[in-house]
């Protein structure tokens, strides 16, 4: 059985990776931490897992991290940076679903996050974990950078197009909207339900910290520089993205045979016939990406509708999805929950 070990296991986050490897038939939950929670019961907290998780969340500094197999770090940004190395001594694996490790240019992540990164050189070694481009190094790595869950939609939903060269990759642009889950669980006024119900909104039009996360994947996938217009979108539903990507065509290709070949044997992507419109329901609550392609009126835009579950796809499932590679498991094991309708 593989000992697993969850850092910070209050947060959105941190309950769907419990819910995921609660049911898991190679995983031992050996330990998950909260400071301010220390001592009280998982289920207490997490009605829906009780019978499925008994431990109770431990201290961080009294808490069996360093006889795990693996440690999922559940944490706001700036805290695995700090704590992986002692892991990785220990021999651990780690899977961080923050961004501490996802930007390979380091004077970049500290523009974006606000901070002196604490382990630059374990961003060298950490390995960027999008399954489909990146499966076989994943399978020997020992620190996952796991994507942030705008980019997980964003580039499977672009990277065919930027792959087989027949966009313009000077000019995509990602319309993205997210469910208010995505900015976690904590209390601030703008994801109150009274702010955030029957409403909708953009925001930080002017940069997101998914931006350069987002272009570095397309520019490695294109062999230079791409230029990206990110906006992301707040939606009133608790979970759910629906990316609306926009590329210019510079070369005339059966797009949707491009993808149905690029996907062909990707377990959690789900490319839909022609004239689909996916919905973010189709993926609740499950591993999915379900994407959509459309040329409107014939003419030389491509839109393609990419639909994940931002803490499943987004966040926790790749997680999971993540540890089975790496431990030479199936991808797809407990992970083939049908998402959940109505």
């Amino acid at each position: 059985m593989i000992k697993a070990g969850i850092v910070g296991g209050t947060g959105y986050t941190g309950v769907e990776l419990l819910r995921l490897l609660a049911h898991h038939p190679e995983v031992e939950l050996t330990a998950i931490t909260s400071r301010g929670e220390a001592g009280t019961p998982v289920a207490d907290m997490f009605p829906s897992l009780r019978r499925h998780v008994g431990l109770k969340f431990a201290d961080p500094k009294d808490a069996p991290l360093d006889r795990c197999d693996v440690v999922f770090f559940a944490t706001p940004n700036g805290i695995a940076m700090q704590q992986a190395r002692q892991l990785l001594d220990a021999g651990a694996r780690v899977i961080d679903l923050a961004a501490d490790f996802r930007i390979k240019d380091i004077a970049v992540w500290e523009k974006w996050y606000g901070m002196t990164h604490a382990a630059p050189d374990l961003v060298a070694e950490a390995v960027y974990g999008l399954p489909e481009v990146n499966r076989a190094a994943i399978r020997n790595a020992r620190l996952v950078a796991n994507p942030g869950c705008y980019p997980t939609a964003a580039q499977l939903g672009l990277l065919p197009l930027v792959e087989a060269e027949c966009v313009d990759v000077d000019h995509l642009i990602a319309d993205c909207k997210s469910g208010v889950s995505g900015a976690g669980r904590k209390a601030e006024m703008h994801i109150l339900f009274s702010e955030a119900s029957d409403n909708f909104k953009a925001y930080a039009v002017a940069g997101h910290r998914h931006l350069p996360e987002i272009r570095q994947g397309l520019s490695i996938a294109a062999g230079r520089n791409v230029g990206l217009t990110f906006v992301p979108h707040l939606t009133p539903m608790i979970r759910g993205i629906h990316a609306t990507l926009y590329a210019r065509v510079t070369r005339d290709t059966d797009v949707q045979a491009l993808f149905e070949k690029r996907y062909d044997h990707e377990p959690f992507v789900d490319v839909l016939p022609p004239k689909s419109h996916p919905e973010t329901r189709s993926v609740r609550a499950s591993n999915n990406c379900r994407i959509a392609l459309h040329r409107p009126q014939g003419g030389d835009t491509l839109v393609v509708l990419s639909v994940i579950d931002n803490l499943t796809k987004g966040a926790a499932g790749q997680a999971v999805q993540n540890m089975n590679l790496m431990f030479g498991l199936d991808e797809c094991t407990a992970l083939s929950d049908v998402p959940v309708l109505p």
